[in-house]
Formats: C-alpha cells, structure tokens, sequence
C-alpha cells in the first residue's frame, strides 16, 4: 500500500483561472473560497480566475488566493479518501499543511496567510530587496558564495541538491549572482516584490509571530516535516514553535524530502495550482518514486487509479 505524502506550493505558482474547475464543481471549494474573501477583505475568486496576472501576483492578494486554491484541492482529496501519512508545504503552502494536518482550521489558516501577505507587503515596500535562483551549485557552495558577498544576502529556498534561491539586498544579491557566474553557475534573477526569507522582512517576521503565539493548534493527525528544520513533528507546540521563525529563515526542500522518503513516503501528491512543487521532487528523489498533482477535478482519476481508491 503506497505511503502518500501531501505537498502544497506556495507563491510562484499562480496563473489566471487557477482553482476556478473546483470552484465550479464543488461547494465546498466555494465556501473556501468565501472564507478566503471574508479573511482577507480581497476579492479572491474574481483574482484567481480573471486576473490581471499582475494583480494576482501582488504579494497581499497571493497569498490567500494560492492558499485558497491549496486547501481547495485538499478537500477534495480528502473527500476522495486520500489520508496523508505526513504532509509539508513550501513557504506560505506550509499554512495549507498544516491546516491538511488538523492544527489549523481553514478559518485560522486563511485569516494567517492574508495577514502574512499584508506584513510582508509592507515591509517589502519599506525595505526594498532581490532574489535569484543559483542553478548548478551544491547548497553548501551557494552558501559559500553568499559567505563571500558583501551587504544582506543568504540562501533562501534550498529547492534541490542543484538548485537554491537566495535572497537580500538587491546590490548584494546582485554580487552573488555575478560571483556565481564566474564560477561556472547559473544566476537567474526572479520576479519577485521582496526578499523573502531574509532579514530584510523582519519586522514582519516578528507581528506574524505574535499573530501565530496568539493562535491555538490542534493536535496534529499526522507528521508535519518544516521548512526551517526539515525534520519531521506531529506536536503542535514544536509545529507552532518552528512558524515563528518560519518568515526569515531559508526554507529546506531538499530536508523535507530527504526526510520525508526516510519515513517510507513513496508517493507524493501536489495539492495546489501548476506542479513546481512536483518537478522539485522529481529532481531530489528516486526515480521509482510517484509524484502526482492536483489542481482540477479532472486529476482526481489518476490519484484513485495510483492509491487504488
């Protein structure tokens, strides 16, 4: 019997219509989506599925659209039968984890991601920064490369063993890119509003993390591996404890699989928009494991033929 692990991407991941096949489908994913817009004030559905892509990327309205549109794709599986034997999200899709867990409840999770978004929007404005993804470097060389750079820059997403994100300052980002280049990497800059994952959002690291301490987790129903530590937990105070730290510290993918096929998983399942996530672990785990993605009803019927459900 497949051992499955749930997955759930977070920003870079969005496109014009995302979620709208459930929307229309399901009244559950409705009613997410009500309490997406009631928790956020924004007009999420009109967002996820008219657009304009550049409104839909702004940070504040991404968030809980993309959340939003995880937790549809969860519910739906969960009505179709799929029980996790551990679950992880990457970066904000780390809310819609645990919310697949049990600590959170849609309420709470989506009521955290919209107040995620509007901090570090704003801190975004006030502390202007970059990010680009190191491509053909191992993780310890990338964090050399940032070692080696002057001003606010470090390793942000470690996505795969040959592929890491870092971020900070703009100029500094910019050095590490060039110093990468010389060493024979790839620097590839990312469109994106803030240097997430970095000091330069601390301020808001630090009102998120007095919203999540005045928050209440339930006991998890199964192991929840985070991106801070990529080590697996089912208590909901070690849970709680490693989301405070969660917005300024580098988010470790490649742990989070490692750790996550160490337990046994052999089939992961994207429940989120596009399949970024499923690519990643396609490039970290065997080739016999089975990576699936859900984002429209339709997808559903590969999930029952590969659980046999």
């Amino acid at each position: 019997m497949a051992k499955v692990a749930m997955v759930f991407p977070g920003q870079g991941s969005q496109y014009v219509g995302m979620g709208q096949a459930f929307y229309d489908a399901s009244e559950p994913a409705r009613a997410l989506f009500a309490l997406a817009e009631e928790a956020s004030g924004l007009p999420i559905s009109r967002l996820c599925f008219d657009g304009p892509l550049e409104d839909l990327t702004q940070t504040v309205n991404l968030q809980p659209a993309v959340i939003a549109v995880d937790l549809a794709c969860w519910q739906a599986l969960s009505d179709a039968g799929v029980r996790p034997a551990a679950v992880a999200g990457h970066s904000v899709g780390e809310y819609a984890a645990l919310c697949a867990a049990g600590a959170l409840s849609p309420a709470d999770c989506l009521r955290l991601v919209s107040l995620r978004g509007r901090l570090m929007d704003r801190d975004a404005a006030a502390n202007p920064g970059a990010m680009a993804a190191i491509m053909g470097a191992s993780p310890e060389q990338v964090a050399a490369l940032c070692q080696a750079t002057e001003g606010v820059v470090q390793p942000a997403n470690y996505n795969t063993p040959q592929q890491t994100v870092i971020t900070g300052a703009a100029e500094a980002v910019a050095a590490a890119g060039r110093l990468a280049k010389e060493q024979g990497y790839k620097a590839i800059p990312l469109k994106v509003s803030g240097a997430w994952h970095s000091p330069l959002i601390a301020a808001a690291g630090r009102d998120m993390a007095a919203a999540i301490a005045a928050t209440s987790f339930a006991p998890l129903n199964c192991p929840h591996v985070p991106n801070t530590t990529g080590a697996p937990s089912a208590e909901a105070a070690l849970v709680k404890a490693e989301l405070l730290t969660q917005l300024t510290s580098p988010v470790r993918w490649v742990q989070t699989i490692e750790a996550l096929l160490a337990a046994g998983v052999d089939t992961f399942i994207e429940a989120g928009p596009k399949n970024v996530l499923a690519g990643l672990i396609k490039k970290t785990a065997p080739a016999q494991t089975t990576v699936l993605n859900v984002q429209e009803p339709a997808d559903l019927e590969q999930v029952r033929a590969a659980l046999q459900i």
